[in-house]
């Protein structure tokens, strides 16, 4: 399933991705669609499809079937034109551990044709700054932990300027600071027009830095669009505290609601709370009608509250599976 609309121009799209291993198909039939200039959020659980749709839209792996298009271009036809506009971090950044970061860097950039030699240091400098590895720019990378080395890979990901910015679990190993220094680095590339695409298993991660997500299962990508569609997909529930619950569940149910007093009520009864009535919301509904209709059939309301279903729980219910929520 797929909601939202999408942009006119999109910095990424695909119709009808699909890799296959075998029969086993690892993705099934992608249509991607990102806008440019969003925070795209690519979620799901480990070893649903994500790392390798992001291969085949790099050109690292070939596609079964399907159509991709990057910055505008179709790939892997177009590839030369597209990398050099293009910065990635794909399954974990890969140094000489004898070299200091900064010297990996160099040679790195050494291999790039596309950039001008003449700006490379101070391009390395400024990159290294950003990820906050200034410090560390002399040390060995044999001697770097696992966070420095992801914020090294993005790094490289940054010497040069970049239309489109792809990150494959870009927190991994990174301690909270690490991650939060991640987060900022994301909007402040947004904020410069960058398009970002990043891949996470981590909700948290999705909620705080982006602006759209699609969501990945199976193989499948059974939703995208905006964060704010995303969560308005799903069942909204009415809930109504009042000490009149047969009265409650009558009016609601000549509005054509079918209500429920929950049987788990009892917890609400023993910290003095009001008892509960609860039901499933038409859209047509207002909820300022029901709350009229209640008064108007004498039942004394005492708490009124209107309730989505939650963004993980939206995405639990997508995917069958549970996701990290915090790091």
């Amino acid at each position: 399933m797929t909601v939202g609309g999408t942009s006119t121009e999109l910095a990424i799209e695909t119709q009808g991705l699909t890799k296959r291993f075998g029969t086993h198909a690892a993705v099934d039939g992608v249509d991607l669609a990102v806008p440019a200039g969003a925070v795209f959020g690519f979620l799901g659980p480990n070893g649903s499809g994500k790392t390798t749709t992001i291969r085949m839209m790099l050109g690292l792996a070939s596609a079964t079937a399907g159509e991709i298009k990057v910055l505008g271009q179709e790939m892997p036809r177009e590839l030369s034109t597209v990398l050099p506009r293009v910065g990635a971090l794909v399954e974990g950044p890969a140094f000489y551990p004898f070299l200091s970061g900064a010297a990996n860097l160099r040679r790195l950039d050494t291999a790039d044709r596309h950039v001008a030699p003449g700006t490379r240091a101070r391009r390395i400098a400024t990159a290294l700054e950003r990820v906050g590895l200034s410090h560390a720019r002399g040390k060995k990378v044999g001697a770097y932990s696992l966070g420095m080395k992801q914020r090294l890979g993005i790094a490289n990901a940054l010497i040069a300027p970049r239309e489109l910015l792809v990150l494959d679990e870009p927190t991994n190993g990174l301690d909270p600071q690490g991650t939060r220094e991640v987060r900022s680095l994301v909007r402040s590339l947004a904020d410069e027009g960058t398009t970002v695409f990043v891949s996470s298993h981590l909700l948290a991660e999705i909620e705080q830095i982006c602006t759209h997500a699609g969501v990945m299962s199976q193989g499948q990508l059974v939703a995208q669009g905006t964060l704010d569609e995303l969560r308005r997909v799903g069942q909204a529930r009415v809930t109504v505290r009042t000490p009149d619950v047969a009265d409650a569940r009558q009016v609601l149910g000549r509005l054509g609601l079918r209500a429920e007093h929950p049987a788990d009520d009892e917890e609400h009864g023993r910290s003095g709370g009001e008892p509960r009535v609860v039901a499933d919301l038409r859209d047509s509904l207002e909820p300022e009608a029901i709350v009229a209709a209640l008064v108007a059939g004498g039942v004394r309301v005492r708490g009124f509250a209107v309730e989505r279903t939650s963004l993980e729980e939206r995405f639990v219910a997508l995917t069958g599976e549970g996701f990290d929520i915090a790091q």
